[in-house]
């Protein structure tokens, strides 16, 4: 169905400190599209998140409506607000798009996948828990390594400092650039379909 997509996650911490830190690059995308649908978000607890609904063209949307959804449980707990939405809505775990960031993925690239592991990030890791599946959409945000990639004692705190750390001024340029080409592939998936979608743009990357 071109139209499966219901419900779109994006991934973050709640909390000023964390607001422009490469770990809420989540968030940052669903701002994005919350803003280009002109969708109001606002706190809802049902949902322990920032939530909005929207009404959309029926060319994207059969049911002429989208949900955004930033869990603000915390990271490592998103699953427990992606539950309660997904519960309250009757959305199928495929009708539900997690938007996050990726280390594995320079800044600039991304990769849309129809399902797949956490591959270590902890927000993935609660959502499958949560949803007791890995078959769900998510689009991955390149943040890079910032050159932390090889082993050594102090390569946690290097990935906890980098993931948590804001953008450089170089990357904070480019990023309005990455959040549109985002939100052209969530347009994409609504418009064409997931597989569409990732022929499109699972190749393409910004300069930065």
């Amino acid at each position: 169905m071109l139209d499966s997509i219901q419900l779109i996650v994006g991934l973050g911490n709640p909390g000023t400190e964390y607001e422009r830190t490469r770990h809420n690059i989540g968030f940052m995308a669903v701002d994005r599209l919350a803003n280009f649908w002109n969708v109001s978000l606002g706190k809802e607890k049902r949902f322990y998140g920032i939530f909005g609904e929207g009404r959309l063209s029926s060319q994207l949307v059969s049911s002429g409506k989208i949900r955004l959804l930033k869990p603000t449980t915390y990271m490592n707990v998103s699953g427990q607000s992606v539950r309660a939405c997904a519960d309250w809505f009757k959305c199928s775990p495929e009708n539900i798009l997690v938007i996050y960031d990726d280390m594995d993925l320079p800044l600039g690239k991304l990769r849309l996948r129809p399902s797949g592991s956490a591959g270590g990030h902890n927000g993935m890791k609660s959502i499958i828990s949560h949803l007791g599946t890995q078959n769900f959409p998510r689009l991955r945000l390149g943040i890079g390594r910032g050159g932390h990639g090889d082993l050594t004692t102090k390569v946690n705190q290097n990935v906890t400092n980098h993931v948590l750390g804001g953008f450089s001024a170089k990357e904070t340029k480019a990023l309005p650039e990455i959040l549109s080409l985002g939100e052209s592939v969530v347009t994409s998936i609504l418009k064409d379909g997931l597989a569409k979608a990732m022929s499109l743009y699972n190749s393409y990357s910004i300069e930065v």
